[in-house]
Order: C-alpha cells, then sequence, then structure tokens
C-alpha cells in the first residue's frame, strides 16, 4: 500500500506542477509545515524556509504573468522543460524509500504527468490570447491554480482517490490538446487562404489595364 501512496501523491503533485510549480512546493511545503500533513521524509526538503521563500517569490511572479495575454504563453513556453523535470525529480525523491525500480518510473511517469497537463494549460491560454479581451486569462490562471492548490493537497493526503482523479484529469487534457491542435490548424489553414485569396485578386487587378477615357 506504502507503494500506491507514492505513486498517487507523484501523480497528484505532477499533474499541479504542470499547471502551476511554484503553488505546488508552496502548497506541499506549507501543509507540512504547519502540521497539517506529513509528507515522505525525501519531500521535506521543499519545507526548507529558502524553499518556500523563492517558491512563495515565483508564485507571485508567475501570478501576475499568468494574466498578462502572451506574456503566459512566453512564461508556458519558459516552463516547458522546467516543470517537467522539477515534477519528475519531486516524484523520485517522494518514493525515496521504494524499490529503484519504481523509483525511476515513478520519476519518469511524473515528467510525462507534468508535460501533459503543462501541454494543456499552454494549448488553452494560446487559444484564449486569440481573444483580445484580458478576461479569460484571468478567469483560466484563476481555475490553474485552484486546481494545483486542490490537488496538491489531495495528493498529499488522498494519494489514492489522488491516482483516480489525475487519470480523469489526464483524459480531458489530452482532449483539450486534440481539440486545440485541430483549432489552431483550422485558423493557419483558413488564414493562409484567405492570403492567397488577397494576393490572386492583387494580381488580376495588377494585370488588368486602366478602362480607356
Amino acid at each position: 500500500m506504502e507503494l500506491f501512496h507514492a505513486i498517487g501523491l507523484a501523480l497528484g503533485t505532477s499533474f499541479a506542477a504542470g499547471l502551476n510549480l511554484y503553488a505546488t512546493i508552496l502548497t506541499a511545503g506549507l501543509l507540512h509545515r504547519f502540521g497539517a500533513v506529513q509528507l515522505p521524509s525525501g519531500l521535506e526538503i521543499v519545507t526548507h524556509p529558502a524553499i518556500l521563500i523563492l517558491a512563495g517569490v515565483l508564485f507571485i511572479v508567475e501570478f501576475v504573468a499568468d494574466k498578462v495575454p502572451w506574456v503566459d504563453t512566453i512564461w508556458d513556453l519558459v516552463h516547458t522543460l522546467i516543470r517537467p523535470l522539477a515534477a519528475a525529480t519531486l516524484a523520485i525523491a517522494g518514493t525515496a524509500g521504494v524499490d529503484p525500480v519504481w523509483q525511476l518510473g515513478a520519476g519518469l511517469l511524473a515528467g510525462g504527468v507534468a508535460l501533459t497537463s503543462h501541454g494543456a494549460k499552454a494549448s488553452t491560454r494560446a487559444a484564449a490570447n486569440v481573444s483580445p479581451e484580458p478576461f479569460s486569462n484571468w478567469l483560466l490562471s484563476f481555475t490553474e491554480d485552484a486546481i494545483a492548490i486542490g490537488l496538491t493537497w489531495l495528493a498529499v493526503t488522498h494519494p489514492i482517490v489522488t491516482a483516480v482523479v489525475v487519470v480523469i484529469l489526464l483524459l480531458m487534457a489530452i482532449w483539450v490538446i486534440r481539440k486545440l491542435f485541430h483549432f489552431v490548424r483550422a485558423r493557419f489553414v483558413n488564414a493562409g487562404a484567405r492570403s492567397r485569396e488577397a494576393a490572386r485578386r492583387q494580381g488580376e487587378r495588377t494585370r488588368t489595364p486602366p478602362a480607356a477615357t
């Protein structure tokens, strides 16, 4: 059962880290520090004051950046490698007491889960940035932060339940990525068709001699 708890914890924190890495670390660290939960010994590093302060500062930076159209996309692009690698590191640290084979497997799985949730987040933000109004970015940002914090709490308190929830969230994330990929591709195809049509009309006007007066 300890192995399943460790895997559930790894799944939950990795999906949350793919949405907001710093909120995940900050939530887990504060929950342990205030005695609400007991993290595995390998994860107690996130309770160190220096880690909490750094995570808190970066959480504030991300909180602001996430609300600004296109800035959020650049921020997500920068974190494409950071979030999965950090999630894998947390998973390996959290499963320090299990067989090394399972520990490595948990790290690889966590990296993939974080990359999937990160991909869904980044794709959704890129699609939202097509709209000129900023309110969709704010709504998405608050929703992502709430999911990251709530899922981290669930992972450290009910890891088995979290594993089931993460499987459902992964299926939803894959569906979102597929839908947004087709949406973006259709936008580019339509834009290209309009450009070619405009060029064709411009060429026709250039070839047509002016009417005699």
